[in-house]
């Protein structure tokens, strides 16, 4: 089968087209069909020098999926050939998803949302999966509370914006400027433009300085010790980035902080498949790229200001 694999970690200029052997299922596994994956932080991260994730060289990236289930392993009773599936592979089991075909264990894959496209799923498993997890699974948000979400218009971010918002919380939403109409559209109740304002004089004013319950963190750097200057006491803070040094004043407050690796299970992939046949969440997609541009597509992620995902269309 054709993949794009890498021989070695670097820029992105490691990636090579190549041809290698197709994978067969075990007994609970399912060979799909990738008709679409997407590009995630995770992806240039490991590729520059993940060591931690477990890979073999020559090493297939990539973590997302929607496409077709080819093969079932004998153990499976869920799935079928034909099935239309989306999920999120795991890191450092097996191969990656930038290939014609993936291997998956059944447990973590779930029925494509029925309302969307193959490249409009594609943008959903990690980044849709970890703002579920955030949002829901750890912090636990309800109705009537109030949450800061930071880069409101990136992969994660416009999927924590429509979970809040379907959960009922009130939301604020950092992002640039000129996405503030986009992070609007997706649910934000007050836009704050991080470049020209202070979000945490922001939030403690427009709160009369009662803060948020719930603060949701995709940046990194000092965001943390600075949210916690406008969480409410009992509140949460949730993290998708490595943990800074310190966290001044969390202990005090008596803030719940999570550090979170996205979790890799059915059940979230179905919670997702629901709300998106709903219409309360839906997938952005900044722009369809062949799969053999892959390393381009590397290099816009890293450069920053992708609105939503990169999708990767695995039949060019």
């Amino acid at each position: 089968m054709r993949a794009m694999v890498i021989n070695g970690f670097g820029g992105p200029e490691v990636f090579e087209e190549a041809e290698v052997p197709k994978p067969s299922p075990g007994p609970t596994q399912l060979l799909v069909k990738v008709l679409a994956t997407s590009v995630n932080p995770v992806d240039f991260k490991i590729r520059r020098d993940g060591y931690w994730a477990n890979l073999t060289f020559p090493a297939i990236l990539g973590w997302d999926v929607s496409g077709v289930v080819m093969e079932v392993g004998a153990g499976v009773v869920d799935f079928k050939p034909g099935d239309e599936v989306f999920y999120n592979a795991e890191i450092g089991v097996g191969q990656g998803t930038y290939a014609e075909y993936h291997v998956a264990e059944a447990a973590i894959v779930a029925p494509k949302p029925k309302n969307v496209s193959h490249l409009e799923a594609a943008g959903i498993p990690l980044a849709g999966g970890t703002a579920y997890e955030g949002v829901v699974t750890r912090a636990r948000l309800m109705v009537g509370e109030t949450a800061l979400i930071h880069a409101a218009a990136g992969g994660v971010g416009v999927f924590a914006v429509q979970i809040a918002k379907a959960a009922g919380a009130y939301v604020f939403g950092t992002c640039r400027a000129e996405n503030a109409d986009f992070v609007k559209s997706l649910g934000v109740d007050r836009v704050i433009d991080y470049k020209t304002e202070d979000y945490v004089e922001v939030v403690s004013a427009e709160t009369g300085g009662a803060g948020v319950e719930f603060v949701y963190d995709t940046v990194g750097g000092d965001t943390i010790t600075r949210s916690v200057g406008c969480t409410k006491n009992w509140g949460r803070i949730v993290s998708i980035v490595a943990p800074p040094g310190d966290s001044d004043g969390a202990g005090r407050k008596n803030i719940t902080i999570h550090y979170e690796f996205s979790q890799r299970y059915r059940a979230k992939m179905e919670a997702m498949r629901i709300v998106v046949e709903r219409g309360q969440m839906r997938p952005v997609t900044d722009s369809v790229m062949p799969l053999t541009q892959v390393a381009e597509a590397h290099r816009r992620l890293e450069a920053g200001g992708v609105r939503g995902k990169i999708v990767l269309d695995t039949s060019k």
